[in-house]
């Protein structure tokens, strides 16, 4: 995937910064807004101007750019020390450095072992406690819904992207961002239905959203979670 940073459009009078991303996983365009900024994603087989799509589409990407840019007033500030908390699936954990063979979450605690901080870091061994539960976690709900949605998917890869919560190829791929380890599992069963659904329906239609729906009946409030709460899923100032 190739990414063209800085552009700027002129929207209802506003300067509005972008990104362009040409994918081979997505299958139309698509315009997405995030704490991170404005992001125009483009299939790689379709030659489509930016522009056109952001000011057909103007008052939506200013309405939600407003939103973003009041949330990133309340960005968490975070501790990477002993006696912090972090979020992890939806509940705040302190940060507990110990002798111990591996780190875990044990006790509504992040117990990290203490050769592994020592090796690194509290910030390294944090995240890759989150990565590790987040394989394991993401495996089995996957697998769970799966069998419950009748379809099967390739493999799942933990990714670390900055804009996006998940994604799936047409290989039958998930890309789930570990982040969400920090969300209710709710919400990582949301994202998870959404990209199994897409094995089912490639594009966001109403037979999508409708076996979205079958699946995660509240995924409307989810997704409303999701874009409300997004802030408290960054995990340190490298995430902007």
């Amino acid at each position: 995937m190739s990414e063209v940073q800085c552009q700027e459009v002129s929207l209802l009078g506003r300067t509005v910064e972008y990104d362009v991303r040409y994918s081979p996983n997505a299958t139309e365009p698509r315009i997405d807004v995030d704490i991170h900024g404005v992001t125009v994603v483009i299939p790689e087989s379709e030659e489509l101007r930016p522009t056109k799509l952001l000011k057909e589409n103007a008052a939506w990407v200013i309405e939600k750019k407003r939103k973003y840019d009041t949330y990133k007033t309340n960005i968490p500030e975070r501790r990477f020390e002993a006696g912090a908390t972090f979020p992890y699936l939806g509940e705040q954990h302190e940060v507990v450095i110990e002798q111990r063979p591996s780190s875990s979450v044990v006790d509504g605690k992040l117990r990290l072992a203490k050769y592994h901080v020592k090796d690194t870091s509290v910030k390294r061994a944090l995240e890759t406690l989150y990565r590790r539960n987040a394989r394991q976690t993401f495996e089995r709900r996957a697998d769970h819904y799966a069998t419950e949605m009748g379809v099967e998917y390739g493999q799942i890869e933990i990714r670390n992207q900055r804009t996006r919560w998940g994604s799936c190829s047409t290989t039958g791929t998930l890309g789930l961002n570990w982040r969400l380890m920090m969300a209710p599992i709710k919400i990582v069963d949301y994202i998870i239905v959404h990209e199994l659904a897409h094995l089912r329906e490639p594009n966001h239609t109403a037979a999508f959203w409708s076996l979205v729906a079958e699946h995660d009946p509240d995924y409307e409030d989810h997704a409303q979670w999701l874009e409300e709460n997004s802030i408290r899923l960054i995990f340190s100032e490298e995430d902007l």
